[in-house]
């Protein structure tokens, strides 16, 4: 899944799909990570895994996807920034959020 399509209003609606690396997968520390980093950017992010659709930019919300090493998630985002912050978001995951250690 990924793409961009533009949006009525002329905002852009950004696709992409990722898999959780880091051992513990999403727990509170890389989803705050993830939360700190979509809230740099205009666009609304959504994060779809399991039937869910959470808010990108909510810590709860993220945190509650519970999801684990190896799960599939879809990353959305609308707005005139939405492939930036696709981008920047789908590093962070490749990157297992930056965690240095099996304990994070």
């Amino acid at each position: 899944m990924a793409g961009e399509t533009g949006g009525n209003d002329g905002h852009t609606t950004a696709r992409r799909r990722v898999v959780i690396v880091n051992t513990y997968g999403l727990h509170m520390r890389p989803s705050t990570r993830f939360v700190n980093l979509a809230n740099t950017f205009h666009a609304e992010v959504w994060v779809h895994f399991q039937g869910t659709r959470a808010n990108g930019k909510s810590i709860l919300d993220m945190t509650c996807l519970a999801a684990e090493c190896g799960a599939e998630l879809d990353l959305e985002a609308r707005g005139p920034d939405a492939p930036q912050a696709l981008d920047a978001l789908a590093g962070l995951v490749a990157a297992g959020f930056h965690m240095t250690d099996g304990a994070d």
